[in-house]
C-alpha cells in the first residue's frame, strides 16, 4: 500500500470516526428530550430514531436499546466527574481551599451547562437497569469521598474549620447539584459565573477566616473557635482511644 493510500484511509477513519460521534451526541440529546417528556418508559426506540432522522434499523447501528442510552448518561453524569475530582485531589500544587474550588466548579458548571440531563437521571434512577444500579451508586460515593477527603485535609491543616467533613461534603454537593434546577443554561460565560459563584461559597462555607461574620465582636469570634478547636481536639483524642 502507497503512503498516499495510506494516508487517505486514515482521513477517512478519522471522517467516519467524527460523523459517528455526530451522530451518537445527537441520539443522546434526542433521548434525554424524550426521556425527559415521556418519561423512560413511555419512551421507544423508534420514537428516538424518528427524532433523529434515522431508520429504525440504523438506531441499532450506534445503539443497542435503551438501557445503553441510559448506560451512556450515568458513564457521562456519574462516573466522567468522580474521574475529574479524583484528578483534582490528586494536584499537589493546589491547597484545600483552592482544590475544593475546583471540584464545586466543576460540578456546578456540568450542572449549569446540561440540566436536563442531571435532571433526567435523577428522575431515571428508579429505572436503572440492574446492572448499572452498582456502577451508579459507586460513582456517587467516590464523588462524596473524594470531597470528604479534600475537607478532611484542609480541616487537619487549619486551612479549613473544624466543621464534619461528610456534612460539609453533602452541603456541597447539594449546593451544586440544585443548580440544575433553577439555572436555565445560558451562554458559556453565564454558566461559569454561576459556577464561579457557587464555587466561592462552598470554600466560604468552610474556610477559616478572620474575616468571616464581620458583624461579630472579634472577641466572640475567637472564643467561639477555640470552642470548636477544643469539640474537635476531643473528637480525635476520643476516636484515638478506640
Amino acid at each position: 500500500m502507497t503512503s498516499g493510500k495510506k494516508a487517505i484511509d486514515a482521513d477517512e477513519r478519522v471522517r467516519s470516526s467524527t460523523r459517528r460521534d455526530l451522530v451518537e451526541s445527537q441520539i443522546i440529546a434526542e433521548a434525554t428530550r424524550l426521556f425527559a417528556e415521556r418519561g423512560f418508559s413511555g419512551t421507544s426506540l423508534k420514537d428516538i430514531a424518528d427524532a433523529t432522522g434515522l431508520t429504525r434499523p440504523a438506531l441499532y447501528h450506534y445503539v443497542k436499546n435503551k438501557d445503553e442510552i441510559l448506560a451512556k448518561l450515568v458513564s457521562e453524569l456519574a462516573e466522567g466527574p468522580a474521574r475529574a475530582l479524583r484528578a483534582i485531589r490528586a494536584r499537589s500544587e493546589l491547597g484545600s481551599a483552592q482544590k475544593l474550588r475546583e471540584i464545586a466548579h466543576a460540578i456546578a458548571l456540568q450542572q449549569a451547562s446540561e440540566p436536563a440531563k442531571f435532571q433526567l437521571l435523577i428522575r431515571s434512577e428508579a429505572d436503572l437497569p440492574d446492572e448499572l444500579v452498582g456502577p451508579y451508586n459507586r460513582s456517587r460515593r467516590d464523588v462524596l469521598n473524594e470531597i470528604v477527603a479534600v475537607i478532611e485535609a484542609g480541616v487537619a491543616s487549619g486551612e479549613f474549620r473544624p466543621v464534619d467533613p461528610r456534612i460539609a461534603a453533602l452541603a456541597v454537593i447539594g449546593q451544586c447539584n440544585w443548580v440544575a434546577w433553577w439555572h436555565h443554561p445560558g451562554t458559556p460565560e453565564e454558566n461559569s459565573r454561576v459556577a464561579t459563584t457557587i464555587a466561592d461559597l462552598a470554600v466560604v462555607s468552610v474556610l477559616s477566616s478572620d474575616d468571616a461574620d464581620p458583624g461579630v465582636d472579634p472577641r466572640t469570634r475567637a472564643i467561639e473557635r477555640l470552642k470548636q478547636d477544643v469539640q474537635h481536639l476531643e473528637k480525635i483524642l476520643s476516636t484515638d482511644q478506640t
